[in-house]
């Protein structure tokens, strides 16, 4: 599939692709979620950000397997092969669907690892679900009120990194024009501006990136990922996101790992910094040189290794 070349709508089921996993569906929070899971042992949950799905961690899941864990990857709600249904984009219903993935898979609590939105979901599910989280690593993600701390604080820093996108997102029907125009251009264009040159060099970038376009050109998929930015810019205007605030408020009681690209420009090492606040007294900080919003792809080796230095100690 050439640049530009995408002209018809993938099934769902062009996401499951092959390798060393296995393809389920399971049950939760009232939906239906794809995973892909590999190995046996302790489970850890891999949450996936945009413009991805699942497959971005399929560095991670063997890794892990090897190191003797249980990796479930999943595309979230409104991604990949799992159910798109019209509401449910805001973090208290997407925690909800990773507390009832963990129960669904028959384990009492897992470590979640994520990615951007995964991230913030993580955070979120540790808050509001803390019994059922073991331990917490995000990637390129801040904690919820850090971010929004930091976009207040820094406007033409953070808030304009952040608001760059979100703010054109929150238009009717053009954002998903867009998002879908040209087979998903702008999920190639966004990877690029997102990671550092020296990955965006290199053939798996250009790999990397005709897998997203064609998981993006899922009929739906492009709304239902705009949805997760309506929601988070419109609830800081409402009584909706003073009560989530007090919800996720308190620091998190588990063992966090956070690992951040010095060369992220979407979400600036200093915002993930100042997140610790939220974090707990348990909490590690890894900032990865040479690397962007994408540690998992730019740096896989090294992610799954300090992930796996993590969960070991």
């Amino acid at each position: 599939m050439r640049s530009g070349r995408v002209t018809t709508r993938p099934d769902p089921s062009t996401v499951l692709l092959p390798g060393p996993w296995e393809h389920r569906a399971i049950s939760a929070n009232g939906i239906r979620l794809h995973v892909a899971e590999c190995g046996q042992g302790p489970l850890v949950v891999l949450l996936h950000g945009f413009p991805e799905f699942w497959w971005a961690w399929r560095h991670q899941l063997t890794g892990l397997a090897q190191a003797g864990f249980r990796a479930v990857a999943v595309d979230l709600r409104g991604y990949g092969d799992s159910d798109k249904p019209p509401r449910g984009y805001d973090l208290w219903t997407l925690a909800g669907d990773v507390a009832g993935l963990i129960r669904a898979l028959g384990e009492r609590s897992a470590t979640v690892v994520g990615h951007g939105w995964g991230g913030l979901i993580g955070w979120t599910v540790t808050a509001l679900h803390p019994r059922l989280v073991r331990s917490l690593v995000v990637l390129g993600a801040p904690h919820p009120l850090g971010l929004r701390r930091e976009v207040l604080r820094h406007p033409r820093a953070q808030g304009r990194a952040t608001l760059s996108h979100a703010l054109g997102f929150q238009l009717p029907l053009w954002p998903e024009r867009a998002l879908t125009a040209d087979g998903a251009e702008l999920v190639r264009r966004v990877m690029r501006d997102w990671s550092a040159p020296r990955w965006a060099a290199t053939q798996e970038f250009a790999e990397v990136v005709e897998h997203n376009r064609r998981a993006m050109l899922v009929p739906t998929v492009a709304h239902c990922a705009l949805e997760y930015y309506r929601w988070g810019l419109r609830s800081q205007l409402r009584a909706e996101g003073r009560r989530f605030a007090a919800g996720v408020g308190r620091p998190v009681e588990v063992p966090v790992l956070q690992i951040h690209g010095v060369a992220d420009p979407c979400v600036l090492p200093s915002t993930a910094l100042a997140s610790q606040r939220w974090a707990g007294t348990q909490a590690r900080f890894e900032l990865l040189d040479e690397v962007g919003h994408f540690p998992h792809h730019e740096s896989p080796t090294g992610t799954t290794d300090l992930i796996t230095r993590f969960l070991a100690s």
